[in-house]
């Protein structure tokens, strides 16, 4: 994608890969529009950058995505980027009954929510003369993570997803591209310092630079093995992997 001259649209921006990303951008002189749940965030983030407008929304509510849609054509009519970054990760057990409201917290966030920002921005996006999708997964869309089985699920969907939009995208002038971040030391689960997570700061710079090609999956270096395994060998990778986690837990 073209890293400047954009009018960005984030969501889930007020912290961790969104803000990092809604700062990088913003860096460079694209004018970018953070959303999240809570204004008070918002405002401190805006603060920081001169220049950021956030807006709130609630993404696993239907409403609020097509008021802030509006919103965003209304007052935004140059924008021509849509980061899908929101999300949530609850811990789980797949082994045992699951609690289904939080079941269904993390689809309606992590899979409908991008779907649905897509569909309400989507005809306006196509209108540009040149626009891009960003749909945030994760390496746990190739890699599950036993303890976060919803959460990988809902990736997984949502690269599946990706596959399907970019190939009905081809002939407009809309790309879709996709990052898949591996485990970077931010607060989605708990900011820890654990030395198995990737620094913020170091993910943002290679992940910038790998957005300013035409890449269709932007995935870091260090995972790159991972994202090219899938075959029948995947599974003694997951076993082992989910292995290796149990053994030396993630700090919650």
């Amino acid at each position: 994608m073209q890293l400047t001259d954009n009018t960005i649209f984030i969501t889930g921006a007020t912290s961790g890969i969104g803000r990092a990303l809604a700062e990088a951008f913003h860096g460079l002189g694209n004018q970018v529009i953070i959303a999240g749940r809570r204004r008070a965030l918002l405002d401190e983030v805006a603060a920081a950058n001169p220049g950021m407008v956030g807006i709130e929304l609630d993404i696993a509510d239907p409403r609020s995505i097509a008021a802030v849609a509006d919103r965003l054509v209304r007052e935004f009519p140059k924008l021509n980027v849509l980061i899908n970054n929101a999300g949530i990760m609850p811990f789980d057990d797949p082994s045992k009954p699951l609690d289904d409201a939080v079941s269904q917290a993390i689809l309606q966030t992590n899979l409908l929510g991008p779907i649905r920002m897509t569909s309400a921005l989507i005809e306006h996006l196509k209108a540009q003369p040149r626009a891009t999708i960003i749909n945030n997964t994760s390496v746990l869309a190739y890699l599950p993570l036993a303890g976060n089985a919803v959460y990988s699920a809902s990736k997984a969907a949502l690269h599946s997803f990706t596959l399907s939009q970019r190939f009905m995208l081809r002939e407009t002038s809309v790309s879709v591209q996709e990052i898949a971040p591996p485990w970077v030391d931010t607060d989605l689960i708990r900011k820890s310092g654990d030395p198995r997570a990737m620094p913020l700061d170091a993910f943002i710079a290679e992940t910038m630079q790998k957005l300013a090609g035409d890449a269709e999956e932007i995935v870091v270096d260090a995972i790159s093995a991972i994202r090219d395994n899938p075959g029948a060998g995947e599974h003694k990778l997951i076993n082992d992997f989910n292995a290796a986690i149990i053994a030396n837990p993630i700090p919650v």
